[in-house]
């Protein structure tokens, strides 16, 4: 790692690229192909996910890096060789790891200091029947930004939103991709979303200025987004009220809310936007949210815990559940803290195994030049890289995987046109995490239409945000808009 410079600063030639020419192309690909056999049979064959468990993805990540160390024996790569590289590859995201812990701890010391709930209690007050739809969108994003989740917002404020919305006489295919649209937003601009510290990781920038990159494609399509949905809750009669008295006299009667809590959420911005160490950053959040506690949740505290300093330390490092009144709200006041971001974390790991020996035996090398030999251009970089994203959330089904494989694989080619590593991780974003929730099979997409009780085939053309998202990336790389260079020529 770089001790005092971005990623994002570091000069292509200082990157090294394995060239193997003992290998061709056609063995470069026997690993990933075995790996997309893998997945797939743990897809449609195996119910559950009880071939390894909850950590299936992880294993066969390792088993693709078994075969491509297999396959560069046969290529006069040494054992030695390969762990070098895999070495390199685990310190490479040694920081992101340790932002992952960070910003599980923060989620967990947010929410028993009150700062969610605060979000979620003064967001559900913008409702109004007028202005459903897009007010939908914004709760959505703001729930969704406040916990890094978009799963968690559909299976709470979502569900509300649909019946509210259903006893408006709004049409829940809408109302599902209003909900989708502004929890997908919020996923992807928040730093507590996994998916928005796993897409920089693999493509080698830090969170923040992916982030920051990524507003520039993803603000446009949102305020298009809400645009549409303005239009659409013009050309639909609503009636009766949306009562959300219930919701807030319970949150409430639990947590003891108050606009100063959104001092840490403030200050929190406000060193981000002065550029401050994501690790520094988020660290005073944590320690602010945790003060904040004390100040604010007496009560929650003693209800979690004998001692409040013990409780504090729990919504930490483990699971912290705050039950109120309302099931729905007992399922959103939820926190994995350190403890739930595990599973992203040695997803990373295993991926590191994977990337490290293809890298090693010269694969990713060879792929990359044979994909760079098609896409001539730095718009058809782009367009296979989304095409790519999309190939494996269809054929993976899983966003993460959309996320990790492509950001490996495509990761020297973006460096070799000379491309700082923001404009793969926004790609990524892009194409990868939002249009998950778009494929029936895929997990997100058979969760949220479990979830939300709407089909995918209902809300797919109202999912307005998450459609639009690949067109814009590729249209900024077509008009070279926000197209950052690595290094000037």
């Amino acid at each position: 790692m770089q001790d005092d410079k971005n990623l994002s600063e570091v000069h292509i030639e200082n990157q090294k690229i394995i060239d193997n020419k003992e290998l061709n192309l056609l063995e470069s690909l026997i690993p990933v192909v075995i790996l997309m056999c893998l997945l797939a049979y743990n897809i449609f064959f195996v119910e559950g996910q009880e071939w390894f468990g909850a950590y299936t993805n992880q294993y066969i990540l390792i088993m693709g890096g078994i075969v491509a160390a297999v396959v560069g024996f046969f290529n006069k790569v040494s054992f030695a060789t390969m762990v070098a590289e895999v070495w390199g590859n685990w310190k490479s995201v040694f920081v992101p790891i340790m932002i992952l812990f960070l910003v599980g701890a923060l989620a967990g010391t947010w929410l028993v200091s009150g700062i969610i709930p605060a979000m979620v209690y003064y967001g559900l007050q913008v409702l109004s029947p007028e202005i459903f739809l897009p007010a939908s969108v914004i709760i959505a994003a703001i729930i969704s930004i406040a916990t890094g989740s978009s799963w968690t917002t559909s299976a709470t404020v979502g569900i509300a939103l649909v019946g509210i919305g259903s006893a408006l006489g709004i049409p829940t295919g809408m109302i599902a991709g209003a909900v989708i649209s502004g929890a997908y937003f919020g996923d992807k601009m928040s730093p507590l979303s996994d998916t928005t510290n796993l897409a920089p990781a693999m493509a080698g920038t830090d969170l923040f200025t992916h982030i920051k990159y990524m507003s520039f494609t993803t603000v446009p399509t949102i305020l298009v987004t809400l645009v549409v949905f303005a239009i659409l809750s013009g050309t639909i009669d609503t009636s009766g009220s949306a009562d959300i008295s219930n919701l807030l006299a319970s949150i409430d009667n639990t947590f003891h809310i108050s606009l100063w809590l959104f001092i840490v959420p403030g200050i929190v911005i406000a060193m981000i936007l002065m550029k401050t160490k994501p690790l520094i950053a988020l660290g005073t959040g944590v320690v602010l949210a945790a003060v904040f506690a004390f100040i604010f949740q007496s009560d929650v505290l003693a209800s979690l815990s004998d001692s409040k300093f013990e409780a504090i330390i729990n919504s930490v490092l483990i699971d912290t559940n705050i039950e109120t009144d309302n099931d729905k709200l007992s399922e959103l006041f939820s926190s994995g803290g350190m403890n739930g971001m595990i599973w992203t974390i040695l997803l990373i790991t295993c991926a590191m195994i994977f990337g490290g020996v293809m890298d090693a035996i010269g694969a990713l090398a060879k792929i990359t030049k044979s994909l760079l030999s098609v896409a001539t251009s730095v718009f058809g970089l782009f367009a296979s890289t989304v095409v790519s994203c999309l190939g494996l959330n269809a054929i993976a089904s899983d966003q993460y995987l959309a996320l990790v494989i492509p950001g490996k694989m495509f990761k020297k080619a973006y460096e070799d046109k000379g491309l700082a590593p923001e404009n793969l991780s926004r790609t990524l974003e892009d194409s990868g995490t939002v249009t998950s929730v778009l494929i029936p099979w895929n997990t997100c997409g058979a969760y949220q239409s479990s979830v939300l009780g709407v089909d995918v085939t209902d809300y797919f053309v109202y999912a307005i945000f998450n459609y639009l998202s690949p067109f814009t990336t590729l249209l900024f790389a077509a008009l070279n808009i926000k197209i950052r260079q690595l290094v000037k020529k």
